[in-house]
């Protein structure tokens, strides 16, 4: 039987965090700019991280929703046209305000789930329930 793959946090390869307890999970941030809320949602498949969605509430300085996105209910929807990653590489250097990490239903500061890295990022990857999937 193989293990459950779920999302890790870390300077990868190096697991620093736990990792959390789904293979769904939406990444969120509010522009440094326009202040306006920006979500992702990801999913675990295999050894990758792949987006499956996004939507931006609004529009402006460095976020024009790409072409297709659709307006609903004040968001911009669309699909990112982004291939599998490995991991996502996540800048955290205080310039901007923390990410939300959010899965079953719940958001989360990133500071409470994972602090950054030395070089002031955190990556996000793939990992079996039981540890790291790489090393």
């Amino acid at each position: 039987m193989s293990a459950l793959a779920v999302l890790c946090l870390g300077v990868f390869p190096a697991l620093v965090a736990g990792g959390i307890p789904s293979a769904d999970f939406t990444l969120a941030w509010t522009h440094s700019i326009e202040k306006v809320r920006w979500e992702e949602d990801w999913q675990v498949r295999g050894l990758t991280v792949v987006p499956v969605a996004a939507r931006v509430r609004g529009s402006g300085a460095g976020m024009e929703p790409p072409p297709g996105s659709i307006l609903r209910d004040g968001w911009y929807h669309y699909v990112p046209a982004v291939a599998p990653l490995d991991r996502l590489t996540l800048s955290r250097r205080g310039y901007a305000a923390d990410y939300e990490l959010c899965w079953d239903g719940t958001c989360r500061p990133m500071a409470s789930v994972a602090a950054p890295g030395p070089d002031g990022t955190t990556d996000l990857f793939a990992c079996a329930a039981a540890g790291p999937s790489r090393r």
